[in-house]
């Protein structure tokens, strides 16, 4: 299969030029083999090209500009769907090719394949032997091992709001067993103050007591001397 670009070496147009050396430098750098086809210097180019770009992807005017890209005699498409194909790194299916192993493009192929059947798919070749299997890209493995560490993170985070939730009861527990020992040695104390009050009171009216027995026997000894 030959890729085809049709290009106009003498064009006058600066967005023409760099149009077609965009096209071109691309090609270049995936090592795609093309074969130009100038349709300024050639009219059978200019006319061939102009009859095999379908009717519906003309412009109004109904005259296709450079550059045409074609597979063989499959019409490809312009610069515009080129440049969206390059964006979406699917050129090798834009021009009508299999993507190179370890291409951007290949690796989507794999993922869409996986994706699709829901896992690897397996190849046997015309011997009957089997290929090794498809390998999984890069930065799925990354994406995997991303989502196990958010789960395990989110898993550590429950643990510990867990355990600060249990700190938390212990405390609390803790407060209420200080309050109701207070609460209970409380009406203690005011028992052993009651007490002691009782006892002072007792003890004070015992002395008096006392102190007025000896006022009487002075009073009494005091009499009997008068009377002598």
């Amino acid at each position: 299969m030959v890729i085809k670009v049709f290009l106009a070496s003498s064009s006058g147009s600066t967005a023409i030029k760099k149009k077609q050396q965009d096209v071109v430098g691309f090609l270049e750098a995936l090592k795609v083999d093309y074969t130009q086809l100038d349709i300024a210097c050639n009219e059978d180019n200019r006319m061939w090209m102009r009859q095999n770009v379908p009717e519906d992807r003309k412009p109004t005017n109904g005259i296709p500009l450079p550059p045409q890209i074609f597979n063989e005699e499959s019409y490809c498409g312009d610069y515009d769907t080129f440049f969206d194909a390059k964006e979406d790194n699917s050129v090798y299916s834009f021009l009508g090719l299999p993507p190179p192993p370890g291409s951007k493009e290949a690796e989507k192929a794999d993922k869409a394949d996986i994706v699709e059947n829901g896992t690897h798919a397996e190849e046997t070749n015309t011997v009957g032997n089997l290929d090794d299997l498809i390998e999984v890209p890069v930065e799925e493995r990354n994406g995997n091992t991303h989502r196990e560490e958010e789960k395990l993170q989110q898993v550590a985070d429950e643990e510990e709001e867990a355990q600060d939730g249990e700190e938390e009861e212990i405390t609390e527990e803790e407060t209420a067993d200080k309050e109701e020992t207070a609460e209970d040695e409380t009406p203690m104390e005011e028992e052993e103050a009651v007490e002691e009050a009782d006892e002072v009171t007792e003890y004070i009216a015992h002395a008096e007591e006392e102190e007025g027995q000896d006022e009487e026997e002075d009073l009494e000894e005091t009499q009997e001397e008068e009377a002598e």
